[in-house]
């Protein structure tokens, strides 16, 4: 029987591969129970973890992506620590990016970004998206292989984000080989992970830099483009942001929006490469395929949860939180909770409540880009079934069928395969 009590979450590689046997563990001894090596209060019940994500007044998001990494510059004492919490938050890293914001800045904030990402805009980008998903398969089509990760899901995603930004079509080019090629490692964030030399406080300079450029450019000469709309858009109350505010909404949109839907693209087709009557089925009932996409994300979605801090005492699931503590909201776990999901442990393909998931979080913070993931997801398994039949696991490069080797992102928040390889017969 394993000791989960004295395996580290946060440092140990041993949960990197499977972590829902400790997700469940935790649960069942308590859906809100703090781990014993970082003081960590891990909530791991469905209706416990809603109950924090609304509680905006109780759980400030300052450190919802870093957690207790680095910590808070500073001990936090006292029944109220909102004053030092405003004090110092911009000490902690990624403090300038939307998921780390607090009302009533975020609701700003926000409401630029959904100015950005509207239901036109999003509808002309998925015309893109067909385009282009056509011309990503169209690069290794008849060599009946693919490594999916960085030969289609990378380069699609990050893509399809720079046509719905408006980034000119010449520059495309440099935003892939930047953000995936050599130089992906110095500009890629280092989220979830416990090396300080890794954790910059801005990762996304380079990005800053491009479209700073972009929106100093279209605020000069307007042109009737999409980044003169990002360069005017306005606050909901008609003032116009800074630069740099435009600029770390952009800027989100690619750190958050790509990162997380490769791993979705990723973990779909790893199920679609094991089991071939569900790849039939979605291939004759493509109706099926949003749904499939909504399970796909409960049951091994891309991001393992997120993290609050607590402003004052608080109870959540009858459990007592102190001032000042690091609360891990675990989505992995809250879509595996027996008290929501039937059976979670199995891959439903026709669950009914699959959407109910927190893969994309609730309330204020629920994700903006979940639209144009769901719409992405849908694009690249249709096209994909299309042109590819009788999809396998590569075996020379995971092993065979019952000891298979895949490789996971090395973090405490992220989770999904670093590689995928596939065989198919081209269609």
């Amino acid at each position: 029987m394993t000791d989960y009590d004295a395996i580290d979450f946060f440092r140990d590689p041993s949960l990197i591969e499977d972590p829902y046997p400790y997700f469940d563990f935790l649960r069942e001894q308590c859906p809100v129970r703090r781990e014993q090596h970082h003081d960590v209060v891990m909530v791991t019940g469905y209706r416990e973890a809603v109950a924090v994500y609304h509680d905006v007044e109780t759980f400030s998001s300052c450190n919802a992506v870093t957690g207790p990494f680095p910590g808070f510059p500073v001990p936090l004492e006292g029944d109220d620590v909102s004053e030092l919490i405003e004090q110092h938050r911009d000490e902690l890293p990624m403090s300038d990016q939307l998921p780390t914001m607090d009302p009533p800045k975020h609701k700003a904030h926000r409401g630029l970004l959904m100015r950005l990402i509207t239901p036109k805009r999003l509808k002309e980008n998925e015309t893109f998206m067909w385009e282009l998903a056509d011309r990503q398969i169209d690069e290794f089509h008849a060599r009946g292989e693919v490594e999916l990760v960085k030969e289609f899901a990378g380069p699609f995603t990050l893509l399809v984000i720079a046509d719905l930004l408006g980034v000119p079509e010449e520059d495309r080019p440099r935003f892939l080989e930047e953000l995936q090629g050599s130089g992906r490692g110095r500009h890629s964030s280092a989220v979830g992970a416990t090396d300080k030399d890794r954790m910059q406080h801005s990762p996304l300079e380079w990005l800053y830099d491009e479209f700073s450029a972009y929106v100093e450019d279209r605020r000069r000469q307007p042109r009737n483009d999409v980044l003169t709309g990002l360069a005017t858009a306005t606050f909901p109350d008609g003032s116009l942001p800074e630069v740099i505010d435009v600029v770390r909404v952009a800027a989100n949109l690619f750190a958050a929006g790509q990162e997380t839907t490769v791993r979705l693209l990723a973990a779909a087709f790893q199920l679609i490469a094991e089991d071939l009557d569900l790849q039939q089925l979605l291939r004759d009932e493509r109706d099926r395929i949003p749904n499939f996409i909504e399970e796909v994300l409960r049951y091994e979605g891309p991001v393992k949860g997120d993290f609050r801090l607590s402003r004052v005492p608080a109870a959540v699931g009858g459990v007592d939180i102190p001032t000042g503590t690091t609360v891990m909201v675990v989505n992995g776990a809250a879509n595996r909770d027996p008290r929501q999901f039937e059976s979670p442990g199995e891959f439903r393909v026709d669950r009914e409540n699959a959407r109910e998931h927190l893969t994309f979080g609730h309330g204020i913070h629920f994700c903006p880009g979940a639209p144009l993931a769901r719409a992405e997801g849908r694009v690249a398994i249709e096209r994909l079934l299309e042109r590819m039949r009788d999809i396998r696991i590569s075996e020379a490069h995971h092993g065979p069928a019952g000891a298979r080797r895949y490789e996971h992102a090395p973090t405490y928040v992220l989770r999904g395969l670093n590689r995928l390889h596939l065989e198919f017969e081209p269609s």
